[in-house]
């Protein structure tokens, strides 16, 4: 089953605001990271809701980022409170999604 990048059902209708602050962007992932060991890594900071490792829609390939949404804010907050992640021996960087949607 290929969900990766397709929406959870458990979205919380929240992607008509202009910023989500449980949402956050996931950069620098190695190519090997699917969306199954993003959200296992991650859920270690708290109830995830929502991941996407985005991928090219012709080849496939990972595009070396996603989006991991939680449930409460207090799970952003504990990533961002560790300043080192690594996944697949690749450290990533993680901030709040909310430069996208910026005008």
């Amino acid at each position: 089953m290929d969900t990766e990048g397709s929406q959870s059902s458990l979205s919380s209708g929240t992607d008509n605001s202009p910023h989500d602050p449980c949402k956050m962007f996931i950069g620098g992932l190695s190519w090997q990271t699917t969306q199954e060991g993003l959200k296992e890594y991650f859920c270690k900071f708290g109830e995830v809701k929502e991941c996407m490792v985005m991928r090219d829609p012709v080849t496939k390939r990972s595009r070396g980022f996603g989006f991991v949404t939680y449930a409460e804010q207090a799970g952003v907050e504990k990533v961002l409170a560790q300043n080192r992640h690594e996944l697949d021996s690749k450290t990533f960087v993680t901030m709040v999604d909310a430069l996208r949607h910026v005008r």
